[in-house]
């Protein structure tokens, strides 16, 4: 009986098993970014579920390989994005305790699926390929992923690609998202793991083989080729990678621009209040002015740093500011379109007239419009401050200054590179990020300003950051923080930036490598089957 329940209970635990290494390589995937940071993991932590894929294909058991590679996704998803559950409590905004909880675990369950189906379509994929060479395998997979993440960043719902798992830590090899933006890294990460995890499945083939045949030198070096090629490719970009860090960053004075940034600090919790709107102009004006006595060039203001439409901007006492000092300013307010509105960044020239306005056109789903309205409205209530209706931005605007053209990014669009690349290729020198992060916990304001460093690195653009809570800061083109401010703390500080009009390849072809793989491993692949078919008609025919 004692044997029979051990049986038993050794059967369950081989059944758990592909669940519990996918959840836990997924979680260590997760661990790469803030708060913890563990940037290296991501070189390996892939390397288990591809072992799962490889391994279950060649024992035909297809079937039960879809929930680990969910599990996957849901670890490394919802580690990575766990600060989603720092909105609650939203009682702040009129939402009681208990629905705000159910809508936080909602947003945070329902994106952490999500990311789960994609690694299970990619998982999908890949057990198709267990008669394939494992180099072949590697190329397909490694499309495949690209191929999802790029289908899945043209969507509302993004933040996690694996390329940004290297930031702002690993800014070598950042730097391949110069030559094709952010999935020149994904790709990197995806082709390093899936060779590592080939030439493991493929050294635990060969033991059995290795013992009958006595030679063990053909499998060894079958084996240590993957890790060889592995560890070459890794070296090899990072090379790539140091060769484009390392170039010189030109810095003529005329392109100099001296700017002032505004951390003003207010709770979103009081942001309805008339207290909250006092100490917004109180902190707003007096940083400007602070900064304007400096000698900056241009103030720049957080996303809705005066929580006002633009029609009252300008009785405020920071706009009365701009007119004494004369000096330019970005400030975050918001806009009106009919009877909807738009989250705004405002330039006020050094007279305190508007000259240019860029409007947020990526809203976040559920906190700023939601999905699908018409059905959820009544289930979901909108969790805007504001009454009006919240609607986008156009896709293709531009943001011209007193300074020229710049790169204007509100908020969550630092997710979203296409929209720096396009400003950039349209003539934008230099970056402006605006947000307010103050409703989340601190990992991610440090992981938003992560995907700043991934756009100025892909653009090549220096980058002033200003948030409301933090984590405000500047960026060199080469991805290094110059400053960055304090978390939850008032702070005015002045950098000097230049604008530039280098464009890189990214910004020239933008994501040119995810279609070439895909071409070149689906061709690759119809190739090999064909002349397969050939080969088997040839065979069978008298």
């Amino acid at each position: 009986m004692q044997k029979k329940l051990s049986k038993k209970q050794g059967e369950r635990l081989t059944t758990l098993l592909p669940y519990l290494i996918a959840l836990a390589s997924g979680i260590l995937m997760g661990l790469t970014v803030a708060p913890v940071g563990a940037w290296f993991l991501a070189w390996i932590a892939l390397v288990p579920l591809w072992i799962l894929v490889v391994t279950s294909a060649k024992r035909k058991n297809q079937s039960s390989l879809a929930p680990p590679a969910v599990l996957w996704g849901i670890g490394y998803h919802g580690v990575a994005l766990s600060w989603i559950t720092g909105i609650h409590p939203m009682t702040w905004l009129g939402v009681p305790w208990l629905p705000s909880l159910a809508i936080t675990l909602f947003c945070w369950g329902f994106i952490s699926v999500l990311g789960g189906v994609f690694v299970a379509i990619w998982a999908a994929v890949m057990v198709r390929l267990s008669g394939q060479k494992p180099w072949l395998r590697v190329l397909i997979g490694t499309a495949v992923w690209c191929g999802l993440e790029s289908l899945w960043s043209a969507g509302p719902l993004w933040w996690s690609s694996l390329a940004y798992t290297q930031s702002p830590h690993n800014l070598v090899i950042l730097h391949l998202g110069q030559l094709s933006g952010p999935n020149a890294v994904t790709a990197a990460i995806v082709a390093v793991n899936g060779l590592i995890a080939e030439g493991w499945a493929n050294r635990r083939d060969t033991e059995g083989v290795e013992r009958i045949s006595s030679v063990s030198s053909a499998p060894l070096r079958f084996v240590s080729k993957y890790f060889v090629i592995a560890t070459g490719l890794l070296i090899t970009l990072h090379l790539i990678g140091f060769v484009l860090y390392s170039r010189p960053i030109a810095q003529a004075p005329e392109a100099a621009l001296k700017v002032g940034i505004v951390q003003g600090n207010i709770p979103n919790r009081l942001l309805r209040s008339s207290e909250g709107f006092r100490r917004a102009q109180e902190n707003y004006t007096n940083g400007y002015i602070t900064l304007a006595n400096e000698g900056v060039d241009a103030v720049l203001t957080p996303e809705g740093a005066l929580p006002i439409f633009q029609r009252n901007l300008l009785g405020t006492a920071l706009v009365t500011a701009v007119k004494e000092k004369g000096v330019v300013a970005w400030i975050g307010a918001f806009g009106e379109r009919g009877d909807s509105y738009t989250i705004s960044l405002f330039t006020f020239n050094a007279k305190g007239e508007i000259v240019s306005r860029y409007d947020k056109a990526k809203l976040v789903p559920l906190g700023e419009y939601i999905p699908f309205e018409g059905i959820l409205g009544g289930l979901v209530q909108r969790l805007s401050p504001l009454d009006a209706h919240q609607v986008p931005g156009s896709a293709n605007q531009l943001f011209d200054t007193p300074f020229g053209r710049a790169i204007a990014s509100i908020c969550y669009e630092s997710a979203f590179p296409e929209q720096f690349r396009r400003q950039a290729a349209a003539g934008g020198q230099f970056i402006l990020s605006s947000s307010n992060d103050a409703h989340y916990s601190a990992s991610m304001p440090f992981q938003h300003h992560a995907q700043d460093i991934m756009r100025a690195i892909e653009t090549d653009r220096w980058s002033a950051r200003a948030t409301n809570t933090g984590y405000s800061a500047f960026v060199a083109p080469h991805g290094r923080t110059l400053w960055i401010s304090g978390y939850n703390t008032y702070e005015t500080h002045a950098e000097t930036i230049y604008r530039r009009q280098t464009q890189t390849l990214y910004v020239r072809w933008g994501d040119w490598l995810t279609p070439l793989l895909l071409i070149s491993s689906g061709g690759t692949w119809l190739i090999i089957q064909v002349s397969s078919i050939k080969k088997f008609s040839n065979f069978g025919s008298p």
